[in-house]
């Protein structure tokens, strides 16, 4: 069977912390806070990432060719099927089946695949499972190599070979470019040389000692019967190893190995690189890189910090990692079966009360505006009352204004007309001397004589005596054409002549302006 992927964006916005496990020594690491250091208990908690490895003993591989004309999603089921075909799986049973595209295979498509039993899995991994719930990784510890070369901790050209101890397992991988070629366990673990070197010794030594006095002191060590024994048991492991680099240059039409990388879970062994160059005739060094990051050990085993990095490609791609593991995180609550239930069970529920909820909201929306605008009315009925009040007095206080503004209109008025009466006989006024003094200039002037004159007010009425009605009549149009500025209106009754004294007499009526 076959493991969905995950999704990288949910893995990445749900983890803080990332967790490496070492399932065979029980030792765990925790990236945090770019620092990477032990960590003695593992918890249940969704924000860290969990990632373990599976030893190259506990899996079986094999590599397939399938045409660039098969569909991609056919694939899965045909490796599957060349899976149980080519490494002779039984048919009746269950296996955990992860598989690897070799980039730049050529015309045909190339695959590794990678298959553990499920027993095994379950047996390794259930301790862990236990505390932490889920493991999102598990990676076949021949690909743990591979971040080196997406990290570029390594160039990917040439041939390089790993040689790895582990206290339950020793492994020889190869990479081509960059690219997982092939690999192969021996039965030389830490724990098995711990056993052979008793039987060469004829006694059980204390077997911390041997491991503190190998890691510290490795093949240079000063007692000569230790190193003699130890040289014994690494002549073995070398004879071994150089039989699989032979099988691999045949089986992989490789030329020669570029550089050889040797190193153990306990740190480095000392003398093991120059024992390796000068017995496989191999450029060899320690497997023991700077991956720059940050921890307060001398020395971290070399699989943790691989199998860190892995965990980093995983959240961006999860389909760059092979992954093994049969207890993947439990996926969100709303895509869980009971979740899905529950939901539709209150949405139903929810459906069924949004009737009558809609109208008992709205009551209460309802009495809540009520209560509001009562409120407000009655704030609002007090203030309209004070300005009724104010409207009232101010109305009072208009009307008594508008009488006294009528009683001083009255009385200015009257001063009014009296001013103006004065203003008019003051400026306007004419002098009645001046105008009789032009009356008796003009009148002399025709040689008319008057016998009685009067006036009232803008009326003048003169008696007119001339011996002459021609002269009574060109003094009437005289005074007509230079005074009609003057005058309103000018009028003389009828002129007639007395026959006693035989003169022309005429009434002349003049209204002044």
């Amino acid at each position: 069977m076959f493991l969905k992927k995950s999704s990288s964006e949910k893995l990445k916005s749900t983890v803080k912390n990332i967790i490496t496990v070492n399932a065979y020594a029980e030792k765990n690491y925790i990236y945090k806070g770019d620092t990477f250091h032990s960590l003695n208990k593992l918890s249940y908690n969704t924000s860290n990432f969990i990632t373990s490895y599976i030893s190259n003993k506990d899996i079986i591989s094999t590599t397939v060719q399938l045409s660039r004309s098969i569909p991609e999603d056919d694939i899965p089921d045909i490796l599957e099927i060349k899976a149980y075909e080519e490494l002779g799986l039984d048919q009746a049973s269950s296996y955990m089946i992860s598989y690897t595209e070799v980039e730049n295979a050529g015309e045909e498509k190339e695959f590794h695949i990678f298959v553990a039993q499920p027993e095994v899995l379950d047996q390794l991994f259930s301790p862990i499972r236990q505390q932490t719930k889920y493991i999102d990784l598990i990676i076949p510890s021949p690909l743990l190599y591979k971040a080196l070369y997406r990290k570029e901790i390594l160039h990917d050209n040439g041939i390089h070979c790993f040689m790895y101890f582990t206290r339950q397992d020793a492994f020889v991988t190869f990479y081509q470019n960059g690219e997982f070629l092939y690999s192969k366990s021996i039965d030389f673990s830490l724990n098995q040389i711990y056993d052979k070197y008793c039987e060469l010794v004829g006694e059980k030594v204390d077997e911390k000692e041997f491991f503190s006095t190998l890691e510290s002191e490795g093949l240079k060590t000063t007692n000569s019967d230790y190193q003699q024994n130890l040289m014994k048991i690494f002549g073995e492991i070398f004879i071994t190893i150089n039989d699989i680099v032979i099988y691999a240059k045949r089986a992989f039409q490789l030329e020669n190995i570029d550089q050889m990388f040797i190193g153990s879970v306990q740190g480095p062994i000392i003398g093991l690189d120059e024992y390796s160059q000068n017995y496989l005739g191999l450029q060899s060094s320690e497997l023991n890189f700077n991956y720059h990051i940050n921890n307060d050990e001398w020395y971290i085993d070399q699989l943790q910090y691989l199998m860190l990095l892995n965990s980093f490609d995983y959240m961006e791609d999860p389909s760059s990692t092979v992954n093994l593991t049969l207890f993947p995180r439990p996926p969100a609550f709303l895509n869980r079966a009971g979740g899905q239930f529950i939901v539709a069970t209150a949405a139903a529920i929810s459906l069924g009360l949004v009737y009558p909820l809609i109208y008992l909201v709205g009551s209460y929306l309802n009495d809540a505006k009520i209560y509001a605008l009562n409120i407000e009315n009655n704030k609002l009925s007090t203030e309209a009352g004070k300005y009724k009040k104010i409207f009232a007095d101010k109305k009072q206080k208009i009307t008594l204004l508008d009488k006294e503004i009528a009683q001083l209109s009255n009385r200015y008025q009257a001063k009014s007309k009296t001013l103006t009466s004065i203003y008019d006989k003051k400026v306007n006024y004419r002098l009645k001397s001046g105008m009789y003094h032009t009356i008796a200039k003009e009148l002399a002037q025709f040689d008319v004589n008057v016998d009685m004159m009067s006036s009232k007010e803008d009326t003048l009425w003169i008696s007119l005596v001339s011996s002459d009605d021609r002269k009574l009549t060109e003094l009437i149009k005289y005074i007509s054409e230079n005074h009609f500025d003057e005058i309103n209106q000018i009028d003389i009754e009828r002129i007639q002549k007395d026959p006693e004294s035989n003169y022309y007499k005429g009434l002349l009526k003049v209204d002044l302006r």
